[in-house]
C-alpha cells in the first residue's frame, strides 16, 4: 500500500536505524505494516513510535486483548476504519472472538466478556474529559500505564493513518469476503501475538531521555515510561526541526482550550488561532491544527499548500507527527 503524498520510502539497510526497527516490528508484530513504515521518512519517529506501542500493547502489563479492545475502540472513536480493522484482526486472533461489528456499531456493551466490555466502555470516554467512566477504569494501577498509553498511541495513529493511509487493510471492506480475510489475517498474526516479549527490550533503539511533566501516567513502568520519554523527544525536535516556534505556540494554545469534542466544519476557530501569524506560517499552522483536532479535513489542498513552502517527506511527516502527538498527549492528561 502506498502512502499518500510521499514521493517515496527510503530503503531501510540491516545496520541503519530503521532496518533494527523494522527488524523488531517483523518479529515481535508479525509484518512490517503501514502505521509503523508510514514513519520511515525520519528513523526516529519510526523508532519512537514503535517502542511506544510495543512496550504499551505489546510488551506492557495487562491483557493483550483488552488492550486492542482500547486500540479498536479509540480509533472507532476517531474515525479511523483503517486502524479499527486493523486491531479488530488482532482482538479476534488474541480473544477468539470478532467484536468489530459490535465496536463499530457502537454497540460495545453487548460484549459478552465483562472485563472487555468495561475496557471498550472506557477507551470511548478517552475524549470526555471528567467522565465517571475515566474516573472508575477497569484495569489495576499496576496495569494502568500500558491501557493509558495504549489509548494515547492510537489517538496519534488514528490522525496519522487517517491522512496518510486508506480506509482498510484488507482487501475486503465488508461481507462475508471481509470476514474470511480478518480470519486469515488473524491467523497470520497469531505466532507474533503470542510469541513472549520482555519488557524494554525496545529502549536501546533511542538515548535515553526525560519523562515530560504531562506524560506522568508513565512514570509507574520504567519500560513505558523509557519509551514515552524518548518518543516525545524526537517528535519535539522533529516539530521544531519544521513548525517554527510561532506555529507551535499556536497550535499548543489551541489544543490546551479542546474539550475533546469535533470542532465541526466552520474554519472559524481555526483562523482565529492562526490569526496572528505570517502567510507561510498560517499554511503550517493550517496542517498542523487540523492534524490535532480535525484530521478528517486534512485533504491534499492542505497538504499541498504546506508542501510548497516546506518541501520534503521528512517535513510533512514531522509536522503531522508533532500536530498527532499534541492532541494525544491532551488526552492523555484526561486520563
Amino acid at each position: 500500500m502506498s502512502i499518500k503524498y510521499f514521493e517515496s520510502l527510503p530503503r531501510a539497510s540491516a545496520e541503519s536505524l530503521s532496518g533494527k526497527v523494522l527488524a523488531q516490528v517483523r518479529r515481535e508484530f508479525g509484518a512490517e505494516v503501514e502505521p509503523f513504515t508510514l514513519h520511515l521518512p525520519v528513523a526516529e519517529l519510526l523508532a519512537g513510535v514503535w517502542m511506544a506501542c510495543r512496550e504499551t500493547l505489546l510488551a506492557g502489563s495487562g491483557r493483550r486483548d483488552a488492550k486492542e479492545v482500547v486500540a479498536a475502540s479509540v480509533s472507532a472513536l476517531n474515525r479511523c476504519p483503517f486502524c479499527v480493522d486493523a486491531h479488530s484482526i488482532m482482538l479476534l486472533e488474541s480473544s477468539g472472538n470478532d467484536y468489530s461489528n459490535l465496536i463499530t456499531g457502537g454497540k460495545t456493551e453487548l460484549i459478552d466478556d465483562l472485563f472487555l466490555r468495561e475496557t471498550a466502555a472506557w477507551a470511548s470516554a478517552t475524549r470526555c474529559p471528567g467522565s465517571p467512566v475515566l474516573q472508575k477504569p477497569p484495569f489495576t494501577a499496576e496495569e494502568a500505564p500500558a491501557f493509558i498509553g495504549t489509548a494515547v498511541l492510537f489517538h496519534y495513529i488514528n490522525r496519522m493513518v487517517t491522512i496518510l493511509l486508506g480506509p482498510s487493510p484488507l482487501p475486503f471492506t465488508s461481507g462475508f469476503p471481509k470476514k474470511v480475510s480478518m480470519q486469515m489475517a488473524a491467523w497470520f498474526f497469531g505466532g507474533a501475538i503470542r510469541r513472549p516479549k520482555e519488557p524494554g527490550t525496545s529502549l536501546d533503539l533511542l538515548a535515553e531521555a526525560p519523562l515530560p511533566d504531562d506524560l506522568f501516567w508513565a512514570q509507574p513502568s520504567k519500560p513505558i515510561a523509557g519509551a514515552f520519554a524518548r518518543f516525545a523527544q524526537v517528535v519535539e525536535h522533529s516539530g521544531a526541526m519544521t513548525l517554527s516556534a510561532e506555529v507551535r505556540r499556536a497550535v499548543n494554545k489551541a489544543v490546551e482550550k479542546w474539550n475533546g469534542s469535533d470542532p465541526g466544519m466552520n474554519n472559524g476557530w481555526c483562523e482565529e488561532a492562526l490569526s496572528a501569524l505570517e502567510v507561510t506560517d498560517k499554511t503550517a499552522g493550517r496542517l498542523a491544527l487540523f492534524t490535532a483536532l480535525a484530521p478528517y479535513r486534512v485533504d491534499a489542498s492542505i497538504v499541498h499548500a504546506f508542501s510548497a513552502s516546506f518541501p520534503g517527506d521528512d517535513r510533512l511527516l514531522s509536522a503531522l507527527a508533532w500536530s498527532s502527538f499534541t492532541a494525544a498527549r491532551k488526552v492523555g492528561s484526561w486520563l
